[in-house]
């Protein structure tokens, strides 16, 4: 591939049977259901994605461990993003031992469900944060506005850390966005920091369109450039709004202006750099 490969750097898969998706519940109808490698493959097809990375759902380590299992079963399926207990005794040792698998490429604790927004600075989770680093992984941060002023901080704190900011920090897309651009752009301002352009379609207030997405796809242009930004679908969660392959056109589109170079950066090039996919 003398391009670089394109890579929807954040999506899921999932067995309801599993029972470890507490959020997931039948309020969800359009997802409260199993979705497999190959629920998605037509639709890898049309976007003509080369490469996936499945990030956790759960928080547990045996959902980590089955993502792991889909991955080696699955030649698209480059890297995995998964879970630890950070607060476990032993979650240096479990990451030790997940990261023995090559595919593990990084760890995402469900910021975005605890309650505690400072959560992550806990003086407990320094060794972890060391541990990540050491093992050569990354870490997406599932934050809302309201944690950035804290991610800044962690950050700040633990500056070898390598981190990406998923789905833009969930901006609330229709409403005011000042306070999500402010917080963000000290983020954007610290050079290793990246971003997901992904999970968009399911925070739109009103409609899901082009135009409504258009603010927070500059925005997030504005503040990361290209060699930050990388494509995610986060199906199949971006069901909800759009199908997979309508978020993968309005991010085509959105993303048009850019010279080939850098479009295809956020599509693949990034992504394929930050979670060192070879």
């Amino acid at each position: 591939m003398s391009h670089p490969p394109r890579i929807d750097a954040h999506m899921h898969v999932w067995q309801l049977s599993r029972g470890d998706y507490g959020w997931l519940t039948p309020d969800l109808p359009a997802i409260y259901r199993d979705f497999t490698v190959e629920d998605v493959r037509a639709s890898w097809e049309q976007a003509g994605i080369d490469y996936a990375i499945l990030v956790q759902a759960a928080p547990t380590l045996e959902e980590t461990r089955y993502l792991l299992s889909v991955a080696e079963s699955e030649a698209k399926v480059r890297g995995v993003v998964g879970w630890i207990d950070m607060l476990a005794p032993d979650a240096v040792g479990q990451l030790e031992r997940l990261a023995s698998n090559r595919l593990l490429r990084g760890i995402r604790p469900m910021l975005q469900d605890i309650p505690d927004e400072g959560w992550m600075l806990k003086a407990e989770l320094t060794p972890v944060y060391r541990a990540v680093v050491e093992l050569g992984l990354s870490f997406d941060a599932l934050v809302l506005p309201q944690h950035l002023p804290n991610l800044l901080r962690l950050i700040e704190r633990h500056p070898d850390l390598k981190v990406v900011i998923d789905h833009g920090a969930k901006p609330a897309i229709g409403e005011s966005l000042h306070s999500w651009r402010r917080d963000l752009a000290q983020l954007a301002g610290i050079p290793h920091v990246h971003c997901k352009f992904s999970g968009l379609v399911t925070e739109c207030r009103e409609q899901t369109s082009k135009a409504a997405l258009e603010p927070v796809s500059q925005a997030l242009l504005d503040l990361f450039g290209p060699e930050r930004l990388m494509f995610g679908s986060d199906w199949p969660v971006c069901t909800l709004r759009s199908s997979y392959v309508q978020w993968w056109q309005w991010a085509q589109e959105l993303t048009t202006h850019l010279p080939p170079d850098q479009k295809s950066a956020v599509f693949g090039g990034t992504a394929q750099r930050f979670y060192g996919l070879g």
